[in-house]
């Protein structure tokens, strides 16, 4: 018989790269392949790492067709995974390749993880005896196997001892398994103490994690233990055997995560984050793909790692903007996590403090099942909460601290607990001009002011990293010694710290601190213990951290977030206000939040300080409804930029005349972005709005369709649901 009466078999790959389909691949004789599997294949003159994908491939004779080169021995992607990668992308207008690509970040993990070269104990005796020997026979004796320089360092002799006990038979080499990145969890390691409210919120979680797709809306007042409650679910989750992957919106979030997921399942969990190092990473992608790995604590992107038996996703924080990613894929890991979920038929916990509007929503509308908890752990009191009004207690000339702030920080001071002092910006002043000719030190390549950073006598663009040093001379007159700062930033209120009190221990916390994440980390835990006064930070102090001597706090400029024109400008200042001041006071200590604010009347302001947050809701969601805005009506954002102002208006200016006529969808814009220029590139947007039925994602692939194409250095690209407007 003929060879090519053979009929050659072709596979549709999705390989890692802006297109909107698979690639046909044929597959070579004696090759075996199924949807899912990870394939290395030729992609013009390289060779990359693709995902056979499901469905047909192209009609075309085989022969035409280029060779899988090879089929890694790594588990498959599953079907829900790869349905996953599907929904996303036709929901975000992304091509699949580029989700795809964030389930293949770790290519090292596609082969599997070599074994360890190791020694287990025979039945031979070496022909004469040392005090070394012994040790290691006796260490050896309990029949494990050992690597070399294990055995040797743990019986406390040197190398040579153990290679001449080798070379004399008495070990005999064996091959060890490579050794797990952590520990498995005991979901019965420690039984926590739980309050009556605290035991029936986790009896509800329980349930809902041994079943299928359900969503949980975990709604608790800061420091009232709904960590402690989700993990309830999460040992459900561990004894069903499934997998668990708990999102966390900050990597200074996960030390102190980490240590109370020890106390409590006797074991961490594997972290995924891009503090993790890359040999680490490939390890944990490799062992979640076995299912060796039970349980991952991670930032968004943990959400395309390849689990095996996937059973339950806690949303952390999940109100948090950090869950929403703004380069290449625009998606928003709380609702694909929901997403999933569904996909894969288990359940998603959803926990907060002060939870989005849309989860409110849903929750009032039956899609989510609310849980609450309305009190503290160990009855602790809530910070009494009041507005000091900056019209009436305005601070001294060149300062930005209230009388009545300061006089609370020093009683705070004298009876020895902790004050922290919360702005969210970073640096040591917004802006720096000279008062000589009217110089403002502004970004070159965007239109945004440089931050002076005292602490490193720089100026810093914080949209393109640009870095300058600060002058001693205006560039623009020469004039020495008058440049000014205006407004403050933290390292600002810190120096005004210091002026006020002079011997207390003083800590600034900032995302750009030198030493980076393991910096920040140390400092958190001196601050836990106690090893600081008072601490002056940005948005980074106000999640999930518990400081035990931590009883009074302090918003600086509290209308800092309501000063532009959000539509999520309310709702993300009372979340963080609310989040921050519920720092204070979470062991019992009476305990004080104090916002120092221009406007004591805001609907903003007066629901933080009477603690209705219910009647903030209602008023914020009555708002939204009426407006059309979500979760009752559609957002998408349009962003064209180019190199030139003119090339991005009028690109898109005509998008929005091949925008399609609908009587539930319209468009404003363009309109030159409040940011028009970051890193040289000018920038207008439009916004698409539709009611809440809207086939928004149809309308606005037909206008990018029907609008001029790309040309020169024009880029589009879509946003569905933003969550920034800049």
């Amino acid at each position: 018989m003929k060879a090519d009466s053979f009929a050659v078999r072709t596979v549709p790959v999705l390989v890692p790269m802006p297109a909107e389909r698979p690639y046909s691949y044929s597959v070579p004789a004696g090759m075996t392949v199924e949807p899912g599997s990870i394939v290395r294949v030729p992609l013009g003159p390289r060779e990359v790492a693709g995902i056979v994908w499901d469905g047909p491939s192209d009609e075309v004779d085989a022969r035409k067709l280029r060779p899988i080169s090879e089929v890694f021995d790594c588990p498959p992607i599953d079907e829900a995974a790869r349905r996953f990668v599907d929904w996303l992308a036709a929901y975000t207008l992304s091509p699949p390749g580029m989700v795809a690509r964030m389930l293949l970040r770790a290519p090292a993990a596609f082969d599997p993880e070599p074994f360890i070269d190791g020694l287990t104990l025979t039945a031979n005796r070496p022909d004469r005896m040392t005090a070394a020997r012994a040790r290691a026979l006796e260490l050896a004796a309990d029949g494990l196997a050992w690597t070399r320089s294990g055995l040797a360092h743990a019986a406390g002799v040197s190398l040579t001892v153990i290679d001449g006990l080798s070379a004399q038979g008495v070990f005999e080499p064996v091959r060890i398994p490579p050794r797990p990145v952590v520990a498995a969890p005991d979901p019965d390691f420690a039984q926590p103490e739980l309050t009556a409210e605290q035991a029936a919120a986790a009896d509800v979680l329980r349930d809902a994690a041994a079943g299928s797709y359900s969503v949980a809306l975990l709604d608790g007042v800061t420091g009232s233990g709904k960590t402690e409650v989700y993990f309830e679910a999460v040992a459900a989750a561990l004894r069903k055997g499934r997998q668990v992957l708990i999102l966390l919106p900050e990597i200074a979030l996960t030390q102190a995560f980490l240590d109370r997921f020890q106390n409590r399942f006797g074991a961490k969990p594997a972290e995924w984050h891009s503090d993790v190092p890359p040999r680490m990473r490939e390890k944990v992608w490799r062992q979640v793909a076995e299912g060796r790995v039970r349980v991952v604590a991670g930032a968004r992107s943990a959400l395309f790692l390849p689990f095996k038996e996937l059973g339950l996703v806690v949303v952390d924080e999940e109100h948090d903007p950090a869950y929403k990613q703004e380069d290449r894929v625009f998606y928003n890991a709380r609702d694909m996590a929901v997403v999933r979920a569904r996909i894969g038929g288990f359940p998603v916990v959803l926990s907060s403090a002060t939870p989005s509007i849309e989860s409110r929503v849903n929750s009032e509308q039956g899609r989510y099942t609310r849980v609450a908890l309305t009190a503290r752990f160990a009855d602790a009191e809530l910070p009494k909460l009041g507005a000091i009004d900056m019209r009436r207690a305005p601070p001294a000339r060149g300062g930005f601290l209230s009388p009545v702030l300061l006089g609370h920080m020093r009683e705070n001071l004298g009876r020895g607990e902790q004050s922290l002092l919360f702005l969210n910006r970073r640096g040591y002043a917004p802006l720096t001009l000279c008062r000589s000719c009217g110089h403002r030190f502004q970004c070159d390549d965007c239109s945004s002011w440089l931050v002076e950073h005292r602490f490193r006598s720089q100026l810093v663009c914080h949209h393109c990293g640009h870095a300058e040093r600060r002058p001693e001379a205006c560039p623009e007159c020469g004039t020495f010694d008058h440049l000014v700062a205006c407004g403050p930033g933290v390292e600002r209120i810190a120096e005004e710290v210091v002026n006020h009190f002079p011997d207390a221990r003083t800590i600034v916390l900032s995302s750009d601190i030198l030493g980076g994440v393991r910096r920040l980390r140390l400092e958190l835990e001196a601050i836990a213990k106690g090893e600081a006064d008072i601490v002056i930070g940005t948005q980074l102090v106000a999640k999930g951290h518990n400081f035990p001597n931590m009883t009074l706090v302090g918003v600086v400029d509290a209308d800092l977030g309501l000063a532009n024109g959000d539509p999520r400008a309310a709702e993300r200042t009372f979340q963080l206000l609310s989040q921050v001041t519920g720092r204070a006071g979470r062991t019992g200590k009476k305990s004080i939040g104090l916002l120092q604010t221009y406007q004591p009347d805001h609907p903003v302001m007066r629901a933080i300080v009477s603690g209705d947050s219910e009647s903030f809701y209602e008023k914020e969601i009555a708002e939204r409804e009426m407006a059309r805005l979500p979760p009752f009506g559609r957002l998408a954002g349009i962003i064209v930029s180019a190199q030139t102002r003119a090339e991005a208006e009028a690109h898109a200016r005509g998008l929005r005349r091949a925008a399609p006529e609908a009587r539930d969808i319209h468009v404003l814009g363009p309109a030159e972005a409040p940011l028009a220029l970051i890193a040289g590139r000018h920038r207008f947007r439009l916004l698409v709005q539709g009611e809440r039925r809207s086939d928004i994602q149809s309308y606005v692939r037909a206008m990018l369709a029907n609008g001029p194409k790309l040309r020169g250095s024009v880029r589009v690209q879509a946003d569905i649901d933003p969550q920034s407007f800049l």
